[in-house]
Order: C-alpha cells, then sequence, then structure tokens
C-alpha cells in the first residue's frame, strides 16, 4: 500500500513539476556479511538517518533506502540492482565489489541513473565506458602509484603480483605494472588466483612462486583472502627473512574492523607492509568514531567512512537538484518492460554530484576532478609488528612519500626529488629492520651458467687452465673478489665459449645469455651501445678505449739520456775533429801568435783549451793567420750545426715520441688507404665499418700477439699492417715489452669492461655495488697490478739506434771542415817548405864538413823541425843577420882578393 501511495506521489510530482516529493528513493547494493559491508550497512544508514533528521539538506523530503545484498555474486548484483530501478530509484550506492560494478554500470547507463561506490576501486570504472558511475572513493591507481613509489625507494626492481583473477585484481595489477614502469621498475612474475580458490590451490600457486628468485610480493586481494595467503605463506616458509610482503587495503580493513586477531593470524602477517586510504583528523571525524565504538562491537575501516560521506555527497546533489527546479520523473521506453522506465533528471543528478564542492566529510575535504575522481589522494603506510602497527609514513600523489601527513605539504611547493621521499624504518619479515635485496636464488638447486671466452690472445685477462675446466686470469679474479663481497652465496660453473683455437665473438656470447642458455657472462666484454640492447653489464671494473697502434721511436729517460741525440760512432768522430781542428789551428798560429806559444805543457793545454772552447763559442786566443781564420769559421759553423741537432735531438727524445710512419692519430688512419690490424672477435671491427666507414678490405684480423708483432714490422709494404686499433687494457699488455711499438694519439672511444647479466638482473645491480667497493678498498689495483703489470722493454738497445742521430747524417760537415784543414795545412807546408829553402839555402855549406847523405837528411830534417817551431820573427831577423854576415865576409874577401892583385902586379 505504501509503495502505491509512493507512485503515485513520483507521478503527482512529474505532473505538477514544482514540488518536493515527500519520499527520494534510493537503494544500496554490497554484501553484507563482508568485511567492508558490515561496516558500510551501519554507516550508510546512520548517514540516511542525520539527512532525514535535517529538513534544510532536501527541503523537507526523506531519503527511502532499499538495501540489497548481493552475497559476493555478479549475478545476484544485476538482479538485485534490476529490483531497485523497479522502484523508481533515482540512484544507486555500490556496488562494493568491482566485478558487480561493472555490470551494474551497464544497467546504470541505459537507466541513466548515477551509481556511487564507496568500495570499488577498480582503475578502469572511471572510463568513458561508464559515465554514470561515480566512484566516491580512491582510486586503485593512486594505490598502485604509492607501491610503486616504494618499491623505487627501496631499490628493488622486481616484483611479483600476486593478486585474484578478476576484474578487480587484473585492472589493479595492470594499473601497478604501468606505475612501476616509470620508476624503471616492473612486474617480473604475475600469479593469478582464482576466484574463491581453495587452500590448496593458493599452496600450489605460492609453492611456484618460491621457486623463482623475486622475493617482494605485492598481494591484491580481497580481505578475507589476504590472512587465507598469508597464512599459507608462512607454512612454505615465505614469511621468513629475506622476504617483502607488501599488501594492499585489504589488510589494513581486516585490521580495522577485527577487533581481536588470534594469535596464528597475527604471526602470519608479521613484517607486512599494508596500505590504508589515508583521512585526515576533524572534530566530525572524532565524533563518529566515538559514536561507533560506543554502538557497534567491530571496528569502523575507512571504506565505512567513504559510505557515510557518499550518502551525504548524494543528499547534497538531490538538495541542489530540487533548489534547480528539478523533479523526479521517469520516461517509459519501448525496450523496457513494463515495470521499468528511465529517470529523466539523471543527467542533471549526475551534473550535481560530480559539482559538490566545498563539503567536508568524515574523510576531509570533498571535491571531484576532471577524471571523476576525489581530490588528493593520500595513503598511509603500515607495518604490522607484534600484537599491533605501526605507521611509517604517507604518501600523497602530491609530494611522494614522507613522514608528514599530506595536509601539511599541500601548504608547500610539491616536491618529488628523491631527497625529500622518506620513510621511517621497517621490521621485515623474519623480524629484521635489514631491507632485504628483494631477490635470492632460486630453490631449485641450480647453479648459474656462466659463459666464459676461451681466449687465444692475452691469457692475463682470462685463459683455460690446461686439462681442467677451470678458468683464471685479470677478469676472473674480479669476477670471484666481488661474488666475496655479497652477503649471500651464489652457486655458478663456469663454462668455456669457444674453441681455443680462434678467439671467440663475443657478441655470439652474449646472444646466448638472452636465449638463456648462459645465465651470465665473465670476461672483458666492453660495454657498448650495441651490447646494452641485448643483456645488463655491472659497473665498469676497467677503464679502456680503442687506440692506434704503430711502429714508433722513443726513449725512457735516464741520467745517461744526454748521451743519447749521437751515436757513438758520431761522438767518437766529433771528439777526433775537436782535436784535430785544435791542432791544425795551433800549427797554423804557433808561429806568429804568441797566444799558441811557450812551453810543451802550456802548448798542448792550449790546443785542447781551444779546440773544446770552440764548442760554447768562448774560446779566448785570437787568430791571426788567415789560414787558421778560415779554418775556425768552417768549424765553427759545424759546431753550430751539431749543437743545435743535438739540442733538438734531445729535446724529441725527451719530450716526443718519433714516428717511424706516416700515421699521427685515427684521422690520418682513416683518410689513407693503408691496412689495418684488428683483434678477431673484438668488437672494433664493427665500429671500424659502422661507426668509421673504413672499408672491410682494408681491415686485417689478427689472431694473436705475435701476429700483431709480426704484422707491423713487415709494415703495409711487405703484407703486414700500417697500425692496429685495439683496446687500451691490451695494448698496454702488448706493448709492456715491445717498445718499438707505441700508442699513437688519444683514446678515440671511451668504453669500460663489465660482466654481462640478462636484462633487468638484481644480481649484475649487486656486483656492481661489489665492484665498486673493490674499486674503493683498493683490491681492484691489486689485482690489476698482480696481472697487468708492465715490465721493462727488452729491446731497449734496439731503441737507442733507432733514436740516436747518425754519423751519416753529418758526414758532409766534417768532410768539408777536413778538407779546410787538409787545404790550410797543404798551403801552410808549402809555405814552410818555401820559406826554408829561402832561409836555408846552402845547408851543406852551413854543416862546415862534408857527411853522407843520410847523414844530410836527418840534419836537414831536424833542421826543418826547428825552422817550423820557430817564431816566424826570430827566423826573419835571424834569416837578415846571416844574410848581412855573409855580405860582410864576401866585402872582406873581395878586399883581400883586391889587395892581393896590387901586390901581385907590384
Amino acid at each position: 500500500m505504501r509503495l502505491v501511495l509512493v507512485v503515485f506521489c513520483n507521478l503527482l510530482n512529474s505532473s505538477t513539476g514544482d514540488t518536493i516529493p515527500d519520499v527520494v528513493n534510493i537503494g544500496a547494493l554490497f554484501s553484507f556479511n563482508s568485511t567492508i559491508g558490515k561496516v558500510a550497512k551501519i554507516a550508510i544508514e546512520s548517514a540516511v538517518e542525520e539527512v532525514n533528521s535535517n529538513p534544510d539538506v532536501l527541503g523537507g523530503a526523506k531519503l527511502k533506502l532499499t538495501l540489497q545484498d548481493t552475497n559476493y555474486s555478479g549475478f545476484i548484483g544485476m538482479l538485485e540492482a534490476l529490483t531497485l530501478l523497479e522502484n523508481k530509484t533515482v540512484a544507486i550506492i555500490g556496488p562494493q565489489f568491482s566485478v558487480i560494478a561493472h555490470m551494474v554500470s551497464h544497467i546504470a547507463n541505459e537507466f541513466q541513473v548515477p551509481l556511487l561506490s564507496f568500495a570499488s576501486t577498480d582503475p578502469t570504472l572511471s572510463s568513458l565506458q561508464y559515465p554514470y558511475f561515480v566512484r566516491t572513493t580512491r582510486s586503485d591507481l593512486f594505490q598502485m602509484s604509492a607501491i610503486a613509489d616504494m618499491v623505487s625507494y627501496y631499490g628493488w626492481r622486481d616484483v611479483i603480483a600476486l593478486y585474484v583473477d578478476d576484474d578487480y585484481g587484473r585492472n589493479g595489477v595492470a594499473a601497478l605494472g604501468d606505475k612501476l614502469a616509470e620508476k624503471r621498475c616492473k612486474i617480473s612474475y604475475k600469479a593469478p588466483l582464482r576466484p574463491r580458490g581453495t587452500k590448496e590451490e593458493i599452496t600450489d600457486v605460492l609453492v611456484t612462486l618460491a621457486l623463482t628468485e623475486f622475493r617482494v610480493i605485492v598481494l591484491h586481494t580481497y580481505e578475507n583472502w589476504s590472512l587465507e595467503v598469508l597464512n599459507v605463506a608462512r607454512y612454505l616458509g615465505m614469511k621468513n627473512s629475506g622476504y617483502v610482503w607488501i599488501v594492499t587495503d585489504c589488510l589494513s580493513n581486516v585490521l580495522d574492523t577485527e577487533s581481536e586477531l588470534t594469535s596464528k593470524a597475527r604471526s602470519d602477517i608479521q613484517g607486512v607492509i599494508t596500505l590504508k586510504m589515508y583521512t585526515p583528523d576533524s572534530k566530525q571525524k572524532r565524533k563518529f568514531v566515538n559514536k561507533w565504538k560506543m554502538n557497534t562491537p567491530f571496528g569502523l575501516n575507512v571504506y565505512g567512512l567513504y559510505a557515510y560521506d557518499t550518502v551525504w555527497i548524494l543528499a547534497k546533489a538531490i538538495g541542489e537538484f530540487f533548489n534547480q527546479g528539478g523533479n523526479v520523473s521517469f520516461t517509459k521506453d519501448s525496450r523496457l518492460s513494463d515495470s521499468m522506465s528511465i529517470f529523466n533528471g539523471g543527467n542533471q543528478l549526475l551534473h550535481n554530484i560530480l559539482q559538490v564542492n566545498n563539503m567536508n566529510g568524515l574523510t576531509g575535504p570533498i571535491r571531484f576532478n576532471s577524471d571523476g575522481n576525489l581530490m588528493n589522494p593520500a595513503y598511509e603506510i603500515i607495518n604490522v609488528v607484534g600484537t599491533g602497527s605501526r605507521r611509517i609514513g604517507f604518501w600523497s600523489n602530491y609530494s611522494g612519500l614522507s613522514v608528514l601527513p599530506p595536509e601539511v605539504l599541500y601548504s608547500k611547493p610539491p616536491n618529488r626529488s628523491i631527497s625529500s621521499q622518506r620513510l621511517y624504518s621497517v621490521v621485515w619479515p623474519g623480524e629484521t629492520t635489514q631491507k632485504p635485496r628483494g631477490w635470492a636464488f632460486p630453490n631449485n638447486g641450480k647453479h648459474l651458467r656462466i659463459g666464459v671466452p676461451n681466449r687465444v690472445i692475452y691469457p692475463e685477462f682470462v685463459s683455460q687452465i690446461k686439462g681442467t675446466d677451470m678458468f683464471h686470469g685479470y677478469c676472473i679474479d674480479v669476477f670471484t673478489a666481488a661474488l666475496n663481497i655479497l652477503p649471500y652465496g651464489v652457486p655458478y660453473k663456469l663454462i668455456g665459449f669457444g674453441d681455443g683455437q680462434n678467439n671467440p665473438k663475443f657478441d655470439d656470447l652474449l646472444r646466448l645469455i638472452t636465449t638463456d642458455y648462459y645465465d651470465a657472462a665473465v670476461g672483458d666484454f666492453s660495454i657498448t651501445t650495441g651490447r646494452t640492447k641485448l643483456v645488463d653489464f655491472t659497473q665498469p671494473y676497467i677503464d679502456s678505449g680503442l687506440v692506434v697502434v704503430a711502429p714508433i721511436r722513443k726513449l725512457n729517460s735516464n741520467a745517461w739520456a744526454f748521451l743519447r741525440p749521437f751515436t757513438p760512432q758520431l761522438w767518437c768522430v766529433t771528439g777526433a775533429f775537436f782535436l784535430v781542428v785544435g791542432v791544425v789551428v795551433w800549427i797554423l798560429e804557433h808561429r806568429i801568435n804568441d797566444d799558441f806559444r811557450g812551453p810543451p805543457k802550456r802548448q798542448i793545454g792550449t790546443i785542447l783549451w781551444f779546440s773544446f772552447s770552440t764548442l760554447f763559442f768562448s774560446h779566448r786566443e785570437r787568430t791571426k793567420s788567415p789560414l787558421g781564420r778560415l779554418v775556425l769559421i768552417i768549424w765553427l759553423f759545424v759546431v753550430l750545426i751539431l749543437t743545435s741537432s743535438y739540442t733538438a735531438s734531445l729535446t724529441s727524445i725527451l719530450t716526443v715520441e718519433q714516428l717511424s710512419s706516416s700515421i699521427k692519430d685515427i684521422k690520418s688512419l682513416i683518410t689513407s688507404d693503408v691496412p689495418i690490424g684488428y683483434q678477431r672477435g673484438s668488437f672494433a671491427e664493427n665500429y671500424l665499418t659502422e661507426e668509421l666507414n673504413i672499408d672491410l678490405s682494408r681491415l686485417v684480423p689478427l689472431n694473436s700477439a705475435e701476429a700483431y708483432e709480426k704484422a707491423l714490422k713487415d709494415g703495409p709494404k711487405k703484407g703486414g699492417v700500417a697500425a692496429v686499433v685495439d683496446e687500451r687494457a691490451y695494448m698496454e699488455v702488448f706493448l709492456s715489452t715491445r717498445c718499438e711499438f707505441s700508442i699513437i694519439g688519444q683514446d678515440f672511444t671511451r668504453i669500460g669492461w663489465g660482466f654481462a647479466f640478462p636484462r633487468d638482473s638484481p644480481l649484475a645491480i649487486d656486483m656492481s655495488t661489489a665492484i665498486l667497493q673493490l674499486s674503493e678498498n683498493g683490491d681492484l689495483q691489486r689485482i690489476h697490478d698482480m696481472w697487468l703489470t708492465r715490465r721493462a722493454c727488452s729491446s731497449q738497445g734496439a731503441k737507442q739506434e733507432v733514436d740516436m742521430l747518425q754519423l751519416k747524417s753529418f758526414w758532409g760537415l766534417f768532410a768539408m771542415c777536413g778538407f779546410a784543414c787538409l787545404l790550410a795545412f797543404l798551403v801552410f807546408l808549402m809555405q814552410i817548405i818555401r820559406q826554408f829553402s829561402r832561409h836555408y839555402p846552402d845547408l851543406e855549406e852551413e854543416l862546415g864538413e862534408p857527411s853522407s847523405r843520410s847523414s844530410l837528411q836527418t840534419a836537414r830534417l831536424q833542421t826543418f823541425i826547428s825552422f817550423v817551431g820557430e817564431k816566424e820573427e826570430v827566423i826573419k831577423s835571424r834569416s837578415k843577420k846571416r844574410k848581412m854576415e855573409k855580405a860582410s865576409i864576401r866585402s872582406t874577401e873581395e878586399d883581400q882578393s883586391v889587395t892581393g892583385d896590387v901586390k901581385q902586379d907590384c
């Protein structure tokens, strides 16, 4: 009878259009016996009672609430929704479950009845497909964003998603995957649970998870199931140290609603992190909570607050609807049965609902954004510890993770920087405060298969011990040292790659990691752009880069470096010429120059001093004879050339590499057409051809250090190469005993070596951290020195011969100087002989008595030597005196002859 009156009143109102009905029918759909449902029922009824007790809200009208129990069934929920619509319902509160909300939303669209859900958190319900669906709670999009921020905050990269396999679970996990991708993290394993699955099915799923390497598990399911899943996890040992359990707000609802959990249930949830929608404190909220505690045997969860506010949102929208002149009227549709009709004011009521502003509810200020979501979403982050729980921080869409309440941050500029993100400490599963690393090796007894290149060249880096399956070398020692730093053991087995006759191609080895044939690769792998697309590399453990190596002339400095510019032959010839020139100048000067005369010791000293002082152009003796000056000028020119060449050569030896080829750097190598050597199997081939556009026909693959040496020594004319392009680390070992070659120019690439792991491997991150620790404590350098210490060159003598100035470079100067000395000496000798002949024309007569021919020659030689040694002025004076004596004697004889003749005549 009452129903008939209500319908009659509605028809009357629709006909008049200017009166407010006494009763407005609204409905509610949810499961009464669920954790959320039993709280929501009381909260909704309480809100309706308060609305009806305030005539100002609806202008005198009353809300008539019809509750329908969906009993966890989408089909029943759909039938109950149709039942509500038969009663001319203007709006429906609910459904509670997202699966049912998807079904009922289609019905709401057809009847144009707003659907206000306080508990359906599936992000896809906000799509344009459901225009009449209004979410009056928080979307799981924001909850998954909070979880992604936590995963990134703790440094994890991979998570397992354990979820109920329905619209609620799948769409929530899809949102989680999107948010993790924004943080460069990912869901590595998805584990769906069948809705209403048995304990055995849960066990089977968790056993599979336990065999994986991932230890960060995000549980997204319903309230009742969350405890069941965690119970099985504890039974399987998945709540021990090393595991991370992040449970969506389904667990916090249980903690808030169930006042007392059993000790077994408490043990199941120890160390778990769960989220709870944040609602700021207010006087209105405290009053409601106190009233709840006094009248209700179970706790109040946050969905109860949202259910309460949903009634008030709807009431204010209906009141505004009436204020706008709207009336409650329905229109028949030929497609529908006679008992059903379309709500004419549905679109206007929906608009009013979304335009509710400046309303302060139990959950805080209520306002919808353009996407239909409530503004300022925020969550509490809770850590279950002991018999209770503790809040470790907050998350808000405004500033991310923080230990400050969101309303405090709203008054400040948004700050999402890494330094601003903060949470309090957590007690993890296993009652440990040390942050779990987030992964572990699978519990299947499998060893990691690690590929190692079976190198032929440079065994110092990686080589297989003959007769065994073991490897050693610099790279192997760095790898094992890094493993020893890790706080956990790594079972592994090294497996050689290559035939041992030729260097294997590293790219082929790395591709086998992508096919899961190898779990990692250890060796001298250069980290290049192309390779990073295949695998993940660790932090570089050695710096390297491509360099050009060519024949050079270079000597290392030592205490006798000043002798290196000249060869021994050149030094000897130069010293001899100093003495020769000194003697020649002495010979040319001593007869006329007092500076070159004196006792024998003084003359010898003068010769030595004068000759060697010309090296510095500091001789103090003046030359007087033209021949001496000629010789000295030529000799000083030779000395100038020698000193200049010596200075330039010494400077070059000590500071500059003297190249024996035309290759100066990589640019000159590119522009030339000479052959280039490279290490077979390295990335140098691809780099030279693809990046530097060098024709493949110019490249010569080399397989050993001996092949490098031979090809460089032979050169292009003998079938060798002009230069070798390889990585610096290799070349330093190669050049340590081959000093006739050297690196030309600078590194034209900057790369490093790292160990290779599958993409997104957590072990790669831990190994990178270990390598950094090795670098900081000096162990990395000690390993380097043990294997790669440079040794002294064995061909130092050959290098000296190459770098020294040769005698043949100066033979023209010495020949010119020698010819000048010889010519001057011959001219001087002719002059002396001529003078001697003039001054001693009748040596036999002067001797006074006849002698043998030999005696006469000896006497003449002694006289000549004595003549050469005498000063020219003395000789001239004596010669003049002798001539005067001869003239006097001749005059006397003539006088005597005349006297005799006179006497004879007489």
